[in-house]
């Protein structure tokens, strides 16, 4: 039985942060050999919110390296930019035809994006995100997509332009799956002042910290507010560090739970644990990145290689939508 297809990215911001290894790496290297695997970096999207291209290069050789680091292989899962597969810019072309202004100004995750940015004048191109992320997904016949919750409705997008598409012009032999969203096991996690994790704000843990780094950041990580001294009875539920607890370190919830609620563990104990966990767990990744970061020759050959494989995929795809549309 052929495995299905998982087309999945990330937009290049340069190195990752401990927020995208829970919330997307971590399963895609879990998925590496259950399904064919495809990832992109998604380079066009970046101008969705910034024209500035100055670093996008730069940013996408740092988060490269770091998908290696972390375990992605790419005999088992090519890794390409967006930008060097023409294809991916035809079909968000087409598929702009089968979609209309009104159904994605009804994108609640755009309209979240448009709040929480404060955007007063929306580009056409951050309009039509979803329609180019559905080009994306169907250029390799995606029919697993890894998201965070807060996609889902970018899939649904991508499942009725599919839907359309087959409709509208191979009705008998349908070119594109409608492909399903995978949410990813582990909740958002958040950043060190306790708010959604992102490196502008500053309160994140790098995958290429060194062991002291986390350890310094962790120590400024938000705490039960009512905890004001060691002795003092903890409430875990509202402790961001907990948090950290529960995904880096959950053999020993139990036992941190009791004593925190009891008083005999101090915030500080507490967070000497948790950074002591995060740096075990990212000792390996570091040990990698530190090969790739020292032969970034390697990571480029590896992309270029990836995008070799992925131009056959998507000219295989573009050959069937211009026979089925008989245009091109």
């Amino acid at each position: 039985m052929a495995k299905k297809r998982i087309l999945s990215g990330m937009r290049p911001t340069g190195k990752l942060h401990l927020g995208n290894y829970v919330g997307a790496l971590e399963n895609w290297i879990k998925l590496q050999d259950e399904y064919q695997n495809y990832y992109l970096v998604a380079d066009y999207h970046v101008l969705t919110t910034d024209l500035s291209t100055e670093e996008i290069y730069s940013n996408t050789i740092e988060m490269v390296t770091d998908w290696l680091a972390a375990g992605l292989d790419p005999e088992k899962s090519p890794m390409f930019r967006q930008s060097q597969i023409k294809e991916h810019t035809e079909l968000f072309l087409i598929f702009s035809m089968l979609i209309t202004k009104a159904r994605l100004e009804r994108n609640p995750t755009l309209k979240e994006q448009v709040r929480d940015l404060n955007i007063e004048n929306l580009v056409y191109g951050h309009l039509g995100y979803p329609v180019l992320q559905a080009a994306d997904i169907l250029l390799y016949k995606g029919e697993v997509v890894p998201v965070g919750e807060d996609q889902l409705p970018h899939i649904e997008i991508t499942r009725e332009i599919a839907r359309k598409f087959n409709t509208q012009y191979a009705l008998d032999n349908p070119v594109f799956p409608e492909p399903e969203g995978m949410i990813t096991n582990f909740a958002r996690l958040p950043g060190l002042d306790g708010q959604r994790m992102s490196k502008s704000v500053g309160n994140t843990i790098l995958l290429a910290d060194e062991p002291d780094v986390v350890i310094q950041k962790l120590r400024k990580a938000v705490t039960d507010p009512q905890k004001l001294r060691k002795n003092d009875p903890g409430r875990p539920e509202v402790c961001l560090v907990f948090t950290y607890h529960k995904k880096f370190n959950s053999g020993d919830i139990p036992e941190i739970d009791t004593n925190c609620r009891s008083g005999a563990l101090g915030c500080v104990d507490c967070k000497m644990r948790c950074a002591s966990k995060i740096n075990e767990m990212l000792a390996p990744i570091l040990e990698k990145r530190k090969f790739y970061a020292n032969d970034v020759n390697k990571v480029k050959e590896i992309l270029n290689d990836g995008e070799s494989k992925a131009k056959v995929v998507a000219k295989q795809t573009m050959d069937e939508v211009h026979q089925k549309m008989k245009i091109g």
